[in-house]
């Protein structure tokens, strides 16, 4: 039964936003996505939201993007509306309108903000019980038995991915296992996959290796890119500073 379940949730897991949805935005960009991935990442960590909070809100963000064209203007109303959503969703104490108001510094009323909730509800037909990478990746980890410094590079490298538009050409489930194969690879952790690790994620490593010199470049480039927001989080000693670690370059040549 329990094999049962996650083979579904494998299956609905490439049920995803479509990953040419820009080429039908007028008015946004990849580079306009990132930074407000990047904002979005930051205020989930600032306001200590659960790590749930912020996958599932750059999933909505994603989704409802596929489905319609948003003014330049919007697209922060379209952020900030996703994050109330699932915070509502998700956490015990959700933050208050008033406060993620603040949060965009007021460029928002309040009518806006709970207007646009209820439009991303409606063009979503409140579905928002969908496979994360989230979900995956605590699965994939627990099956590595993972310590503290796996964990967090795995994750950094997760929200890596929720920054750049092209990974979403990849369903969570895959993107999650890269996440953890990168980490692996990046502590010099050997050999970097497992057997039992494939067992789980159903992918063999020569699977892996496109998405991983993606994340990989990713990596390389965080300390300069603009948007810094997962780089600086995991840069902190809290979380073992594993941004700082040099990423296992020998993936890009491979």
């Amino acid at each position: 039964m329990i094999v049962d379940l996650w083979h579904v949730l494998l299956v609905q897991g490439t049920c995803l936003p479509l990953s040419s949805y820009m080429s039908s935005q007028a008015e946004i960009s990849e580079r306009m996505r990132a930074i407000l991935i990047d904002w979005i990442i930051e205020v989930q960590y600032r306001l200590t939201l659960m790590p749930e909070t912020l996958y599932l809100t750059v999933y909505i963000i994603d989704q409802y993007l596929s489905m319609e064209s948003v003014p330049r203007k919007e697209l922060q109303l379209v952020g900030i509306s996703a994050m109330l959503i699932v915070s509502k969703y998700e956490e015990i104490w959700a933050p208050l309108v008033k406060d993620l108001m603040c949060l965009c510094d007021n460029a928002f009323t309040r009518d806006q903000v709970l207007t646009k909730e209820k439009a991303i509800l409606d063009r979503l037909h409140w579905n928002l019980t969908v496979p994360t990478m989230y979900m995956f990746i605590v699965r994939y980890l627990k099956a590595a038995m993972c310590d503290t410094e796996l964990e967090n590079m795995a994750f950094f490298y997760s929200e890596l991915a929720l920054v750049h538009y092209a990974m979403l050409v990849y369903p969570p489930s895959v993107t999650a296992a890269v996440a953890v194969y990168a980490a692996r690879s990046t502590l010099g952790m050997n050999p970097p996959w497992t057997d039992i690790l494939e067992h789980h994620t159903s992918l063999a490593e020569p699977q892996l290796l496109d998405c991983a010199r993606r994340l990989i470049s990713f990596h390389t480039l965080a300390p300069e890119s603009k948007q810094k927001a997962v780089y600086r989080k995991y840069s902190k000693p809290k979380l073992g500073s594993v941004a700082l670690q040099s990423p296992d370059k020998k993936l890009l040549s491979g």
